[in-house]
């Protein structure tokens, strides 16, 4: 399970805290964030789906490397998690980014 699990919770936790302790730009709170993800897994789903299934994998986890959890669709749910983590570290550094640039400007 520490193969592909641990990672892509701690990618989670290392987002997650750079935002609330040391970025700060206030994206958790933007609506636009959420439905970004929205959109995001919208696509991953049938995407990822395609080639986790079960019956026909193009790719294959060790299942010692895994939690076994798959939704839906035979997604790994830890696919979801290094999903989130990468679309979130770049949009926080978007943000970040355009905010110093503002500040240069002004």
């Amino acid at each position: 399970m520490i193969g592909y699990t641990l990672p892509a919770v701690l990618a989670v936790i290392v987002v997650v805290v750079a935002e609330l302790a040391w970025l700060r730009t206030g994206l958790f709170r933007r609506p636009a964030y959420w439905i970004s993800m929205v959109i995001v897994f919208g696509f991953q789903i049938p995407v990822d789906g395609w080639l986790t299934k079960l019956d026909a994998p193009i790719v294959l986890y060790d299942p010692d490397h895994v939690t076994g959890v798959r939704f839906p669709w035979d997604i790994p749910i830890e696919d979801f998690a290094f999903g989130f983590a990468l679309v979130t570290a770049t949009l926080l550094l978007w943000v970040r980014a355009g905010a110093a640039a503002r500040k240069e400007t002004s």
